[in-house]
């Protein structure tokens, strides 16, 4: 358990300026620097999705070449799944949860570090496949064969699949991290049971990630073997399997759905309760049925292959799995809607994302239902009426959920509030341009459209809802660069934030805004859900800190230098073994420097 921190930190080597955020280990500028990659990423995502949007906006349309318009689907999708999302909501994890837990930081601050700078160096090294010979153009999913060696001869493919090794390193790095810092940093009186609901999210993800990256992992390690030393694990040819890649990808990419929706759920549930002023219904019922999705999520991942040819007793199976996920998703729906229900409520902007999060979501969970059952899905799988379902749940879900977290703890973050104007305008042209852009793909796919297409004849009958999806697409465009324009005003205009802005009940709201490098001068006891909550209405008193001086890690350079050797040694497996060495000579010495710097 963690003890409480003081006014007194020990002294330490401090840095400023650019290398103050290149040693940091402080896990809130590590929170900020995942934030600010996953933004930046954010905007390359959503200039790609424009791209093809106004490519497919008309029909006979040549404004991408097939060639480049594959490179943008590819890196559109892995850019939104593994540099916007998953990191979005690993740095609001990072800032967020050693707070709520009443820790001083997280249990291990330089492998924190390591993987915010895998994350950043991982997502540099695949986007400069670009300007290299191409980037990936096989798809997000990269089924075998169009990742073999003969399908595709350039080096984008080789980018990918290292890329995605950073990548996964850089997410068990921090699966890792939650885990202990959960299990064993949590202040005195926080039972499992008295857990924030976010808190419960990420552990549930976390656990998720460390179970379902080496399967991805693994087949990464595969594809690398058959594109580069002859081997013939996906080719059917030599004897191979291209479904073995389909269940090894989607082994890990299912369960990575809920990777991204779990910590988002968590959001939803910690300001519902406090912009409704009263209690979260069903406090139990949240957290189990998140354990459960996070179970159940690992027996449904062969729905994504219905249509391979697999037994019509497995393909019952794994429907009868996909069912049965909606009830614990279906448990959380109906106790956030009992929590506003009756309550007092107050509708800020984090209340506004927060009901559009599960009004968003109840559409793609309702036509995931539809694409659970193997008829329907046989007509249906690989037509647009998929890629619709997809952004209801990871749009509509993620990332509405992201922006609600992000308008909540902005004030603790930054001690400054958004701009509420701004905020709503934001959420409408937001709500509206998703609704515009994603529901109309649902039509199209009953329509015949196929998904992972560049162009169509003018016959078809799609143009005008093509169209209109384009303009949906800009208008989400512009609710960014709203929300953009709200954070860069706000920081440096903002109206002050107190400690408690909104009145909340988690430890968050107890220290400063935003908080000091030691988080805590002293807690309120922890006597339930809501120990914030108690302390202003209960009459309890908050706990002193501990005497002494409190070890804040000292600041390290080692981390960057260890993700530095690595990325080099990724040039040197693409082009010569010299530049594998030398980055293999950096990797060396950083590990060197990290085992002999002192830890605090």
């Amino acid at each position: 358990m963690s003890t409480h921190a003081t006014t007194m930190p020990m002294a330490k080597r401090e840095y400023t300026g650019w290398m103050a955020w290149l040693t940091t280990v402080d896990h809130k500028k590590i929170g900020v620097l995942y934030i600010l990659t996953s933004t930046f990423f954010l905007f390359v995502g959503g200039l790609e999705a424009l791209l093809m949007r106004t490519q497919l906006s008309a029909a006979n349309l040549k404004v991408l070449n097939p060639d480049l318009y594959n490179q943008i689907f590819t890196m559109h999708g892995t850019t939104m799944v593994f540099l916007v999302v998953m990191p979005f909501l690993a740095g609001l994890g990072n800032y967020i949860v050693p707070l709520m837990i009443g820790a001083r930081d997280m249990a291990y601050p330089r492998m924190n570090a390591l993987g915010v700078w895998l994350l950043i160096l991982g997502g540099l090294f695949m986007n400069v496949s670009f300007f290299v010979g191409g980037a990936p153009a096989a798809g997000w999913f990269g089924y075998a064969p169009l990742t073999s060696i003969s399908y595709s001869t350039t080096t984008g493919i080789d980018y990918w699949i290292l890329g995605l090794q950073m990548l996964g390193v850089s997410s068990i790095s921090a699966a890792v991290n939650f885990v202990v810092t959960i299990l064993w940093l949590r202040a005195p009186g926080m039972t499992m049971n008295r857990l924030p609901l976010f808190v419960w999210t990420t552990l549930v993800t976390a656990f998720l990630i460390l179970f379902a990256m080496p399967s991805i992992a693994a087949a990464l390690i595969l594809l690398f073997f058959d594109r580069h030393f002859g081997t013939l694990f996906f080719n059917a040819a030599g004897g191979g399997d291209p479904l073995l890649w389909q269940h090894l990808f989607w082994f890990f990419g299912h369960p990575e759905v809920y990777i991204m929706i779990l910590p988002a759920m968590g959001i939803v549930s910690e300001i519902l309760p406090v912009f409704s002023r009263k209690p979260l219904f069903g406090y139990a019922a949240i957290a189990y049925s998140s354990v459960a999705i996070g179970f159940i999520g690992f027996t449904v991942w062969a729905h994504h292959m219905f249509a391979v040819g697999m037994p019509p007793a497995i393909n019952a199976a794994f429907s009868l799995s996909s069912m049965i996920i909606a009830v614990p998703t279906a448990i959380k729906i109906f106790n956030w809607i009992a929590t506003i229900w009756g309550g007092s409520v107050n509708l800020k902007t984090p209340m506004y994302f927060a009901i559009g999060f599960i009004a968003l979501f109840v559409i793609g969970g309702l036509t995931g239902i539809f694409l659970a059952a193997v008829p329907v899905d046989f007509q249906l799988t690989d037509t647009y009426f998929v890629v619709g379902h997809l952004h209801y749940v990871l749009f509509g879900g993620s990332i509405f959920g992201i922006f609600a977290g992000i308008y909540y703890w902005f004030p603790k973050m930054t001690g400054k509030y958004l701009d509420e104007k701004k905020g709503l305008a934001h959420f409408w042209l937001q709500f509206i341009g998703m609704n515009f852009t994603f529901f109309p793909m649902h039509i199209l796919g009953v329509l015949g459209m196929p998904r992972r297409i560049y162009t169509y004849a003018g016959d078809l009958g799609w143009d005008t809802i093509n169209l209109v999806e384009t303009a949906g697409a800009y208008l989400i465009g512009v609710a960014v660069l709203v929300f953009l324009w709200n954070v860069i005003s706000s920081r440096k205009n903002g109206k002050p934030a107190p400690a408690d802005p909104w009145d909340g009940d988690t430890l968050e709201w107890a220290t400063t805004s935003p908080p000091p490098a030691h988080n805590f001068d002293n807690l309120p006891p922890v006597n339930s859900t809501r120990p914030l909550w108690d302390l202003k209405h209960g009459g309890a008193k908050a706990s002193p800190g501990a005497s002494g001086h409190v070890h804040l890690p000292n600041p390290s350079y080692w981390p960057f230098v260890l993700a530095l050797g690595l990325t080099i040694v990724m040039f040197g497996l693409i082009y010569t073994p010299i530049i594998a060495l030398v980055g293999l000579a950096i990797f060396v010495a950083g590990f060197a420097g990290w085992v002999a710097q002192p830890a605090g």
